[in-house]
């Protein structure tokens, strides 16, 4: 027993069960099935794919899912509980499965391929989440991957946008529509116009160094340098390689590779240069002998540059080879990457001509944590992170950084009693306040772990060496105080022993005792001279010398002169920790020295921003301590300095230190009697915003008023709990007196760009900020109208500072964006205000950006099918103030020409598209009531009215298909949601107030255009959509099309007698909507066309006009694609059944049989062209059509349309006599007048003369190309005698010129004679201008009938091609089939005195035998009677079938149709003597040709002459004999004794011209041939002897039998079909030519005798 299921109601197909049971439901894996019922492990149900469609399977088949069901019962619906993205991704993997098979079928593999990685890629991500062991940011992490897939396939596939919120899909109907816009907008936008990268990074890796003569260890410093600046603005990256090149430690891959991190957008320039200095671990010279020492050096060896710009362009990972180049002299070595940048080639050359850098450079753009996730791989494996020097552009909160960088500039040193300069190399250690050497706090680079000391390259002999190296000391900020550097100098001899020898050091101090560090910029130390065993360890012995010949000391300065030795280095500081200002010490010290505070307090503004951000909390702290222990003394300077660090926060360099701010406002913030001060100062500087000299320290107050109310609240809040809320109504009285002075403040106007208005400007730019701290302390009614009091104030001028408008347009828009505007009632209470403002700004149409985002955020915060009271009386007020302002501003808008720039136009897309949902957003929320309030107060018909015209033209702009993107459908659903909704409600009103006496045609017939238009819109078109995404949209939705054109209908029906204005306007819309493909639809729409009829019948007793315009709109709406062979039966059944009891049904019949005809053969013809090559099927379809239109319907323009259509085709398939045939058409239809044409298809504007002369001369010229000459004389002729007429000499000799050339031609040049082929097309499935019609067809040159049959049957792959010649039955004609009936005709020249007249050359008769033929013949043999097996020649009769045409071939088609057969039956005489006949004739010709020359090969002759003679040896003419010449033949057939005195004659005509024939052979056989010669000569006399003509030759003259005159072409198969006596089939093509009078009399007076004694002989023996 079936019972309804409970909880297994939602499954998926786990195996394919084909159904094969009663009521089996055929199920396919991955299907997903809806459950009814279960009985003993079987469920009934359907598949999703296809709900209609229920039946039974098996439950072990199913994989049960949980869901819940809605509507429970009979309209049940089922929705899966699981996650949504993993539904999502369900239902898109569905869809993509069968597109994707698609792009299999369409050959485009490159995205076959693709798209099968990605799913791939989803299904394993799918996995992960149905597994369920994710971490919350791991699932996150995984569904953003899936999601971004998933639109990357969408986008691939043409699919939709899918608007997400927080990777999960929206439901349109739960949001408002404005938000609902920008989801989908964002990812539009995110799609088109990714948002530029403002953070890169530059990724290096050091493959090898290549050079012929390397042998030591190289050290390879990549840095990057700002040429323009002239100075490095990385750090380095530091990589060693062996003496072969190649990296050093291959084991650690971190170590080959950098990143170089945070360039900004500014540093991707073509200035900026990637520099690599190449140091050589070595001997001091690169050709010394290994025994010279063994002391090894760093020394310079090479440098290579590029240009960041190169990479630019495509980010390639390719490796590049970089040029190595070195200084000419090693002096200019610190500046060799400077001298190649400039281009300075007199300093440097190629290290090598080999020799270069292999490496591989990218350019990775995002931020840092996103590199990580798009690059895993590459920091798994390991990469080294190469900073930029100092602090990034963006200083980030709580980023701990303590470095110091050195760069060892240069020094001076003395030769030290040598002839010749010291090789100086410069040791660094860092030292401790103990003297102990700090270990690893020395970093060449990154890639390279720190070191403990540094050992700087050696120059040749140079006491003035410069270096020019950067090191960085990453030194923990406890070791730095008492810490300092200390550099050694040594001498390195080039000896054998190489020493190195100390003589003298420098050092530095890091920290002075006051706590400030060693300031940046360049130091000139002095250099303290030393002997080799100086102890240096006990570092107090030198520390109290002097270090610096600057300033630094003051008291160190004398000392620094006395000596000569200087070493250069400079500094630079990036700490988080560490300072070097000392104003911002003694700040923080103010407590030590109180006298300094008002000095301290007045030097804060000159202390850099990064100072003051280090020690932010610190810095608020002592602020706060000295307003509270002085507030009289130095509240102002306080103020004054708290203003400043608020304004240093707004610097993008600091801005991410605000938080920094509130976490101290809201933990470490300790000022409870702050508030008072604060309030008491703001208030002071607003009153005074009056006068002039202060504007520019008030404007900076007003900057910080977000966090001076910060304070002041916070201030306030301390006070309340600490004082258990004492005071309250004072502090609400200086609130209330503070935005007193505020409303008055805003209230002063000022005309043009004031100071004052700029004040104002720039309060209200951040006032807004003030809302959320005033609701800490005061209820949310309270703020709301000191808000309203406040935005109120505003002045309402739009003539004053436009800049003035627009900040005070972006304060009203941040009010709207505020927490305060959230809350219910405070929004009732500001609502009034900010659509004030609004309705002003839309007005004047300024501002519109901002005003779409004020309205997109007013209506995202109401939601769809909000009841409550307050939203209702929300809306009911936007209605009044802003719907009519919002129409104007959308027709506005969009009647603009949009602008050029890309970025313009896309705004001006977002604009408009932002105002159109917040219409839509309106539209949706009114409710009856709404639209009852709305009808209601118009005043007059006539506001009324231009209500409904305006909201229906704004409504067909949204319609339009460039109003959002094509892909989003679900953007478009809902707007034609609203749309038909609203038209629903209006509708009513138009009948109500338009009708009768009322009428106004102009707003009905908008109404109508617009629903026409709705009904046509490409995204209602459901049949094009997926069965999935159909499903959903009609669900959703419903099917659209259906009610508005039932709405359609309706508003019809009460238009009465006020229809006839629509006649005939409305029939081409009208009729553009029955052909959508929807049941529904038409059958709701198509009785329209009755009703037309009908009230035309009744205006003019006819109707014509219905007829003409249902025929004009036909043609160009089916040539669209639109339309079907159902709505052709569906039109023909409606209206036939409708007008059954009309009076006028007779001629009613007529009309829809026409239009139904017409319907026929316009599907027929878009079918054809939808054909990729042009075929015999295109050009009779496109002539079936022309002849309608001009016989049955005497259409002339769209005839000539059809004629050109039909020559372009004929031009595409080269068939250029057809071309000129049907462009002949036209021409026919004009005139030689000077009447003036328009401008048509692609003529211009010209008179008829002469678009008849440019017809004329392409017809000609078609009929050159197609050898047609004969005709183009015709045409030349014609022309000829018009340019004659008005003495047109010049063209008229060109016309003469150009008819000579075409007589030239056909006596020069070769024509081949097409052959002709019959074919039947018998059954239903063919097209109606072909089934079961008969046609005769040109062929091709060169094709012969095998060609031809193959061709059809590409043409029609599902044909069958017949097999016999008889004409097939009645089942046949009605099968459900297509049928091919093939055969070759012979044509019948109709110009028989041209072919038959003597001495024509046969290049003439050539064209009469295949042109201007209408009759075709076709030859089948058949038995009569029975068949004597020995000579089947007595009962072999011929059924001669022939072929009459509707049109002569050739002409505008290469195949007509057969209008009319005739069969007759010739008997077996009659075909005797016709075969011989015709064989005669050919061997006449080949004789003549041979004769005079015109042979090449003479093997046609040979082969005729030898089929005849062996065919009359071995019985053929004997045959003939036995049949007709006996006796019993004679006597039972009296009536035929001329045609077997003719058939003898021709027997021995035959045997003459065999005799002449073999004498002209013997003449011309090549030597090779002479025995095939001999062979037929002997033969012949055989047949002589057959025929009793022994003495022939003695009767025969011996000259020669004359010939022809010309050279008659014989082509293959050129006879008519017969039966031979040989018993093989000729195909005749050629009638017989004449032989000249005195031959013939020659000829039979010798022969007379001969057959009258023959006759008496046979008589004789009969007896």
């Amino acid at each position: 027993m079936w019972i309804p299921t409970e909880h297994e109601k939602y499954g998926v197909v786990i195996a394919g069960f084909r159904g094969t049971v009663p009521h089996g439901l055929s199920l396919e894996i991955g299907d997903t099935v809806q459950i009814l019922e279960k009985c003993d492990g079987w469920y009934r149900g359907f598949a999703l794919k296809n709900p209609n469609v229920k039946g039974i399977f098996p439950s072990n088949y199913i994989h049960l899912k949980n869901a819940c069901v809605k509507n429970k019962g009979q309209f049940e619906m089922v929705i899966p509980t699981e996650d949504s993205v993993i539904t999502e991704m369900t239902s898109t993997l569905r869809d993509w499965g069968t597109m994707w098979k698609q792009l299999y079928v369409r050959n485009e593999g490159d995205l076959f391929h693709r798209l099968w990685h990605i799913m791939n890629e989803i299904l394993d991500l799918r996995r992960q989440v149905l597994v369920g062991h994710l971490t919350h940011d791991r699932m996150k992490d995984v569904k953003r991957h899936i999601t971004a897939r998933l639109d990357w396939g969408n986008e691939q596939l043409g699919l939709d946008l899918v608007p997400r919120k927080e990777y999960a899909m929206v439901d349109p109907e739960e949001i408002s529509i404005t938000e609902l816009y920008r989801l989908m907008e964002h990812r539009h936008r995110k799609k088109d116009t990714p948002v530029p990268a403002s953070s890169h990074h530059l990724f290096v890796q050091m493959k090898s160094l290549m050079c012929s003569n390397l042998g030591e260890e190289l050290e390879v410093i990549f840095s990057l340098f700002d040429s323009k600046e002239n100075r490095p603005i990385s750090e380095r990256f530091f990589l060693r390689l062996n003496r072969n090149g190649l990296p050093k430690c291959p084991e650690k891959p971190e170590r080959h590779c950098s990143l170089f991190v945070d360039l900004g957008s500014s540093e991707l320039r073509k200035d900026i240069y990637i520099t690599v200095h190449i140091i050589r671990i070595g001997r001091m010279g690169a050709g010394e002998k290994k025994n010279a020492c063994n002391v090894q050096y760093r020394r310079p060896f090479g440098c290579a540059v590029l240009s960041i710009a190169d990479l630019l362009a495509g980010d390639s990972k390719d490796d590049l080879v970089l040029k190595v180049y070195m200084c000419n002299t090693e002096s200019d070595w610190y500046q060799i990457h400077e001298n190649i940048i400039k281009k300075l080639n007199a300093r440097y050359n190629l290290t090598g001509s080999n020799a270069g850098l292999a490496v591989s450079l990218q350019l990775l753009h995002g931020d840092i944590e996103q590199i990580r996730r798009e690059y895993t791989s590459m920091f798994t494996h390991g990469v080294s992170i190469t900073r930029k020097l100092g602090f990034s552009n963006i200083i980030m909160p709580g980023e701990m950084r303590n470095d110091l960088y050195i760069t060892v500039e240069r020094g001076e040193f003395e030769k030290g009693g040598k002839s010749v300069a010291r090789n100086v190399e410069v040791t660094m250690h860092v030292v401790d306040s103990s003297g102990q050497i700090l270990k690893d706090f020395i970093s060449f680079g990154s890639g390279e772990p720190p070191a403990s000391e540094y050992h700087s390259f050696v120059l040749y002999h140079n006491n003035g060496p410069r270096w020019a190296e950067l090191l960085k000391l990453p030194i923990p900020v406890d070791k730095f105080r008492g810490a300092h550097i200390r550099c050694e100098f040594r001498h390195c001899s080039t000896k054998e022993k190489g020493e190195k020898k100390l003589f003298g050091f420098s050092f530095v101090p890091l920290m002075q005792e006051n706590g400030r560090t060693l300031p940046d910029g360049t130091h000139e130390l002095i250099v303290h001279k030393c002997e080799e065993n100086t102890n240096l360890q006990d570092s107090g012995r030198y520390l109290k010398l002097p270090f610096s010949k600057g300033l630094f000391l003051g008291n160190n300065s004398q000392a620094g002169k006395t000596t000569k030795e200087s070493f250069w280095i400079t500094s630079f500081l990036c700490s988080t920790k560490l300072t070097q200002n000392g104003d911002m010490l003694d700040l923080l010290k103010w407590r030590t020295h109180p006298d300094k505070i008002a000095g301290c307090l007045s030097k804060l503004k000159e202390i850099d921003g990064s100072e003051i951000v280090k020690f932010l909390q610190d810095t608020l702290d002592t602020l706060f301590g000295i307003l509270d222990e002085n507030s009289q003394k130095y509240g102002s300077k306080v103020f004054d300095c708290l203003v400043h660090i608020i304004n240093l926060l707004q610097d993008s360099k600091f801005h991410h230190f605000k938080p920094v701010m509130d976490t101290y406002i809201e933990s470490h913030f300790a000022g409870a009697l702050a508030y008072r001060d604060l309030i008491k100062v703001l208030k002071w500087h607003i009153d005074r915003v009056t006068e002039v000299e202060l504007h520019e320290h008030i404007q900076e107050v007003l900057k910080a008023q977000e966090y001076i109310f910060k304070y002041i609240v916070q201030s306030r809040r301390l006070f309340s709990i600490a004082t258990g809320g004492q005071n309250e109504e004072e502090f609400r009285c200086c609130i209330q007196e503070l935005l007193m002075s505020v409303r008055f403040f805003l209230s002063q106007e000022s005309k043009g760009a004031s100071a004052l208005s700029q004040l104002q400007a720039v309060f209200l730019s951040s006032f807004p900020s003030v809302y959320s701290e005033l609701l800490k302390l005061f209820d949310v009614r309270e703020v709301a109208n000191l808000v309203h009091d406040a935005l109120g104030s505003l002045p309402t001028v739009m003539h004053g500072d436009e800049s003035l408008q627009a900040v005070k347009l972006q304060s009203i828009g941040k009010t709207v964006e505020s927490h305060l505007y959230t809350n219910p009632d405070s929004r009732y209470i500001l609502l009034p205000v900010v659509l004030h403002h609004l309705h002003m700004h839309l007005q004047e149409q300024k501002d519109l950006i901002m005003c779409a985002r004020i309205l997109s955020n007013i209506f995202c915060l109401i939601k769809k099918n909000s009841s409550e009271k307050s939203v209702l009386e929300e809306i009911d007020v936007i209605v009044n103030s802003l719907l009519d302002i919002l129409l104007r501003t959308i027709l506005e808008i969009t009647s603009r020409p949009q602008p050029s720039g890309s970025a313009m136009r896309l705004q001006f897309q977002d604009v408009t598209g932002e105002f159109v949902s917040c219409l839509l957003s309106l539209l949706r929320q009114m409710t009856d009531r709404h639209y009852q309030q709305l009808l209601d107060s118009f005043n007059t018909k006539d506001d009324l009215r231009d209500f409904l015209l305006q909201i229906f033209t704004v409504f067909r702009i949204l319609i339009r298909p460039e109003m959002f993107p094509k892909d989003w459908t679900v953007m478009r659903l809902v707007a034609n949601n609203v749309i038909i909704t609203t038209v629903l409600y209006l509708s009513d009103a138009l009948r109500k107030n338009f009708l009768n006496e009322n009428f106004d045609y102009k707003i009905w017939d908008s109404y109508f255009f617009l629903a026409v238009i709705f009904i046509n819109q490409l995204c209602l078109q459901l049949e094009m959509f997926t069965p999935s995404k159909k499903k959903k949209v009609l669900e959703k939705y419903g099917d659209m099309r259906v009610t508005m054109g039932c709405e359609i209908f309706s508003m019809w029906q009460n238009l009465g007698e006020h229809k006839l204005h629509f006649i005939p306007a409305l029939i081409g819309p009208f009729l553009e909507v029955t052909l959508i493909p929807q049941p529904d639809l038409r059958n709701v729409m198509i009785p329209i066309f009755h009703d037309m009829m009908d009230w035309e019948q009744r205006r003019s007793g006819n109707f014509k006009q219905v007829e003409a315009k249902l025929i004009d709109k036909l043609d160009s709406l089916m040539s669209e694609g639109k339309g079907d062979e159902t709505y052709r039966e569906l039109f023909n059944s409606i209206l036939l059944k409708k007008i059954e009891r009309e009076t006028w049904r007779e001629s009613g019949v007529s009309l829809i049989a026409t239009v139904t005809r017409l319907m026929e053969r316009l599907l027929d013809y878009r079918d054809c062209m939808k054909m990729g090559e042009v075929d015999g099927k295109k050009i009779g379809c496109t002539v079936s059509l022309l002849n309608f239109y001009k016989t049955e319907l005497n259409k002339e323009e769209m005839y000539i349309r059809y004629i050109h259509k039909l020559y372009d085709l004929h031009l595409k398939a080269q068939n250029f006599t057809e071309a000129a045939y049907t462009l002949l058409l036209y021409d026919e239809l004009l005139e030689w007048s000077d009447r003036p044409l328009r401008e048509f298809l692609n003529y211009p504007m010209q008179t008829e003369w002469q678009r008849k002369e440019c017809l004329h001369l392409t017809i000609i010229q078609n009929f050159d190309r197609g050898k047609c000459w004969e005709n183009g004389i015709i045409l030349c002729r014609k022309i000829a005698e018009q340019y004659e007429s008005y003495y047109d000499y010049r063209n008229l000799s060109k016309m003469r010129m150009m008819e000579a050339s075409l007589y030239d031609k056909i006596m020069d040049q070769q024509r081949l004679e097409p052959e002709f082929f019959r074919v039947g097309f018998y059954g239903k499935k063919f097209p109606f201008f072909l089934r079961n019609k008969e046609f005769v067809c040109r062929g091709h040159d060169y094709e012969r009938l095998e060609a031809f049959q193959q061709r059809m049957l590409n043409e029609f792959p599902h044909a069958i091609a017949m097999q016999h010649a008889n004409q097939p039955d009645e089942t046949i004609f009605q099968a459900e089939a297509q049928y091919l009936q093939i055969y070759a005709v012979t044509p019948i020249p109709e110009n028989q005195e041209v072919l038959q007249r003597d001495g024509i050359p046969d290049n003439i008769k050539s064209f009469y035998k295949v042109n201007h033929i209408w009759r075709f013949r076709y030859d089948r043999p058949f038995h009569k009677g029975t068949k004597d097996k020995e000579n089947e020649f007595k009962s072999l009769w011929v059924e001669r079938t022939t072929l009459i045409l509707v049109q002569s071939l050739p002409g505008i088609s290469r195949w007509f149709e057969v209008e009319k057969r005739e069969v007759v039956e010739m008997s077996p005489l009659e075909n005797a003597i016709e075969v011989l006949e015709n064989k005669n004739q050919q061997l006449r010709t080949l004789i003549s040709q041979c004769q005079t020359r015109q042979m090449q090969n003479i093997n046609p002759l040979t082969m005729c002459l030898n089929g005849v003679i062996d065919a009359a040896v071995n019985g053929g003419v004997a045959r003939y004999q036995e049949a007709f010449f006996v006796k019993e033949y004679i006597l039972n057939h009296p009536e035929d004794g001329e045609k077997i005195t003719r058939l003898r004659e021709l027997m021995l005509e035959q045997a003459q011209i065999l005799e002449f024939g073999l004498a002209v052979h013997e003449k011309v056989v090549p030597q090779d041939m002479r025995p095939l010669h001999k062979k037929l000569v002997d033969q012949f006399f055989v047949m002589k002897s057959s025929l009793g003509i022994q003495e022939f030759s003695a009767c025969v003259q011996a000259s020669p039998v004359h010939f022809p005159n010309g050279s008659p072409r014989v082509c293959r198969n050129s006879v008519p079909v017969s039966m031979s006596p040989d018993g093989a089939r000729v195909i005749p093509r050629r009638r017989q030519v004449k032989i000249l009078e005195n031959d013939r009399f020659c000829y039979l007076w010798k022969m007379t005798h001969k057959i009258l004694l023959l006759c008496a002989c046979f008589l004789i023996w009969s007896a």
